[in-house]
Formats: C-alpha cells, sequence, structure tokens
C-alpha cells in the first residue's frame, strides 16, 4: 500500500456498546477500525459476538434519544451505542454504567415485580454485583413467545432461596410476553411439554409462554439464537 494509501485510512475508533433492554450490562468496548470492517454489516456481526447478543445484531442507536445510526462513518470516537436486533429501541439508563434500579412491589412471598415485567428477589442485586449467581442461589431462563419467530426471547432471572408462586410468576410472564392471545396460562419446555411448577425450571434453559391456545411447536432457538454456542448461553450472565 502505498504512503497516499496509508495516509487516507481512517484512524481507528473506540466506541462502548450497550445490549438492548438490558438494565444491567456495563457495555463493551468495541474498536472500529474500517480498515478491517469493510461494511457496516461486517461490525455489527462483531458488536453481536463482542456483547454476546441473544439473535443478531442490525441496529445502532444513539443510548439518549434512540437515534438510529445507519453507516460506520457515522460512529463517533469515544461514543456509546445500543445494539439491537429488528426490535424497537429500549430507552434505559444506559449511560449510568448501563445499570438502572428496578423498582416494584414485593408480595406475599418474597418476590417482587416491577414495572418493567422482571422478576426478582432480594439477593437478584446481590447476584448481579459479586457475579456469584450460583453460589447465591439465582437462577435465569429464556422465554419464548408461542408462535412468535420475530421476537427474541426475554429473560427470567429467579431465585432459589425463594418461595415462586407460580400464579405471581404467570402474571409476570403476562406483562412481559404480551401476546395477541392475552393472559400466559402455561409455560412449556422446547418439546411442548408443560412445566407444572418452579422447581421444574432449570438454570439456562429455554421455555415458551403459552396462552388459551396449543404449543406450537417451532425453532425457535434455531431462528432466534444465534448459532454460536458461545452466544447460546444466556446473554445477561457475565
Amino acid at each position: 500500500m502505498s504512503s497516499r494509501g496509508l495516509a487516507l485510512a481512517p484512524p481507528a475508533k473506540n466506541v462502548v456498546v450497550y445490549r438492548n433492554g438490558d438494565p444491567f450490562f456495563p457495555g463493551r468496548k468495541v474498536v472500529v477500525n474500517q480498515r478491517r470492517f469493510l461494511t457496516f454489516e461486517a461490525f455489527l456481526n462483531e458488536v453481536t459476538k463482542s456483547i454476546h447478543a441473544p439473535l443478531a445484531v442490525r441496529n445502532l442507536y444513539t443510548p439518549r434519544h434512540g437515534h438510529r445510526v445507519a453507516e460506520l462513518g457515522d460512529l463517533q470516537d469515544g461514543c456509546h451505542y445500543v445494539a439491537a436486533g429488528f426490535e424497537k429501541f429500549k430507552k434505559l439508563n444506559y449511560l449510568n454504567h448501563g445499570r438502572k434500579e428496578l423498582r416494584g412491589t414485593r408480595n406475599s412471598e418474597g418476590l417482587q415485580v416491577s414495572t418493567s415485567g422482571w422478576l426478582f428477589s432480594p439477593i437478584f442485586h446481590s447476584c448481579r454485583n459479586t457475579g456469584s449467581s450460583h453460589a447465591l442461589g439465582c437462577f435465569y431462563c429464556s422465554v419464548f413467545r408461542n408462535g412468535d419467530l420475530l421476537s427474541p426471547p426475554f429473560p427470567l432471572p429467579l431465585s432459589k432461596s425463594t418461595p415462586l408462586q407460580w400464579d405471581a410468576l404467570l402474571a409476570t410472564l403476562t406483562e412481559k410476553a404480551n401476546l395477541r392471545s392475552g393472559a400466559v396460562n402455561k409455560l412449556c419446555r422446547l418439546d411442548g411439554t408443560q412445566v407444572s411448577g418452579g422447581e421444574e425450571l432449570v438454570n439456562g434453559d429455554y421455555y415458551v409462554a403459552v396462552g388459551n391456545e396449543e404449543y406450537k411447536k417451532l425453532p425457535y432457538l434455531e431462528l432466534l439464537v444465534p448459532q454460536d454456542s458461545a452466544c447460546r448461553t444466556l446473554w445477561y450472565v457475565d
């Protein structure tokens, strides 16, 4: 390459990328090198791997107002962005170290249902802060929406040390899943068998929220979660 070509090569930029809708993800630094990434799509593929997204990243947004970034040249050195698939931008306080305090109401079983639809226990924040979720009795599941092959699975963090009220869980799933058929009446495994209680939930497994309709056996995992085995580990567990 000539000296003129080297002079014209754009300098690398450092950006920080957050996961859309994840209030606990601290962000990942990604180097934008246009000599390495010839297209914006190639850069988005790298972001998908870097942040362990639940499905391929196809859009970048500014964190405060959700303005969409369309080209590599639009990225600014030292700036922050939010990575998303095809879903809408979710407005959170990403710049506060990628964390947002969740507020909710405590039910009789000691669980809290937050306004964002997350279900968590009093030790949930401790699990996040220390990273020792297994030792503290936290576990995490991902839930698909029955018959929906356009929406990614949503996270369901729970506590093994706090008794789980099944009705409260279904109410939270109803709010979070927002099924066209209405309320979530049952939770199924990917093979269609029904889960009858919280003690049957397995850390790291995927489930399907179902309403009054029959379970629809579809390739949820294959189509909505990246094939890379590393990416199939739940994205919100660091």
